[in-house]
């Protein structure tokens, strides 16, 4: 009797390991770090797709384009995830090919703490350059006191707030300044990290949600944030005279105009420095998710596979209330059929 209790106790001993090693080898933990710009809509994309697909969990730290470029070469991540793509140099370290998926796109908007609030404040494209290249120091300044005659504006000193880590908010922001005034580019150029003019009128902040926070607790500011981020905080925002000449206020359809403007090339890296059509928004983007083509795991392959599907389908669905752009139907089909590259 004892030796078959304790053959019956041995057999679910082994029903019970096989079982857990059954589970073991179903649970997959995906993890990603990057961009802060598109942030608060891959975390909520991520929180969603972990709680719909049975043993898989999406972990993504927020904490700038550079930084996930660098764990990703460091093979610390699974994926990435950068608004300035990722550049020639790098790819070509990854012995496993890189993968880069757009997945979603934004705008840069500039955003502002003026007393009293005053809504639609008008910024011409030289003056926006110019107030970043530190040539333009007063909110009464002549040219947007031109550009804003019902407003009334004060002689306060604008204080400027960049970014402090490596960007890619940064790198689209300054390629844009660089491709509209030739006095930027000269001086500052473009890339994740410029040499910003040495004032102190010139605030440094880390990540999105940082820049956007400094521009809140600070009287006389203006900082360059994703949208998102804008609409979230209720801050005030500028509307920015793009290439056509007109003002145009950042939302889904400016956005959507802007990105209707450039063709998707095949390595579905498209930039737009200052798109054309009168109803564009002139600082648009698209950020990117970077993979590796070939993964050891097959199950972590397949569960990135599967977020992208999700993230192409239930994901754009979001995009406009969250302050993003949904995805061109082409780009959709583009990013889907490269998305089986990774392996």
């Amino acid at each position: 009797m004892k030796s078959l209790m304790k053959s019956a106790a041995l057999a679910v001993a082994v029903s019970l390991s096989a079982s857990s090693m059954a589970f073991a080898a179903e649970s997959v933990r995906l993890t990603g770090s990057g961009a802060s710009f598109p942030a608060p809509i891959y975390l909520t994309w991520f929180k969603d797709f972990s709680k719909k697909t049975a043993g898989v969990t999406v972990d993504y730290q927020s904490k700038g384009s550079g930084a996930g470029v660098q764990d990703f070469l460091n093979k610390t991540v699974d994926f990435a995830a950068s608004d300035s793509a990722m550049k020639d140099e790098d790819i070509a370290k990854v012995a496993e090919g890189a993968q880069l998926l757009p997945m979603t796109a934004g705008e840069i908007v500039l955003a502002y703490n003026l007393p009293g609030s005053p809504k639609g404040l008008k910024l011409p494209r030289e003056v926006y350059s110019n107030i970043f290249l530190g040539k333009i120091t007063k909110w009464n300044d002549p040219q947007i006191v031109a550009a804003n005659p019902d407003l009334k504006l004060t002689d306060m000193p604008i204080t400027v707030v960049v970014r402090a880590d490596s960007s890619g908010t940064t790198a689209v922001f300054t390629k844009h300044l660089a491709t509209i005034n030739p006095a930027f580019k000269q001086t500052l150029g473009e890339g994740n990290t410029v040499n910003w003019p040495a004032s102190d009128k010139f605030i440094k902040s880390p990540k999105n949600d940082g820049v956007t926070a400094t521009v809140r607790q600070t009287p006389g500011a203006i900082g360059y944030i994703e949208y998102g981020f804008a609409k979230l905080a209720k801050v005030d925002f500028a509307e920015l005279q793009n290439k056509a000449g007109k003002y145009v206020v950042p939302n889904a359809e400016s956005g959507a105009e802007a990105l209707a403007a450039v063709k998707m090339p095949e390595n579905l890296v498209a930039w737009l420095p200052d798109p054309e059509g009168e109803k564009s928004y002139p600082i648009t983007t698209y950020t990117w998710m970077i993979f590796r083509k070939q993964n050891e795991d097959p199950a972590k392959a397949k569960a990135m596979r599967d977020m992208i599907e999700y993230s192409l389908t239930e994901g754009q669905k979001i995009a406009d209330s969250m302050g993003y752009i949904p995805l061109p139907p082409s780009v959709v089909e583009q990013v889907r059929k490269a998305s089986a590259n990774i392996q």
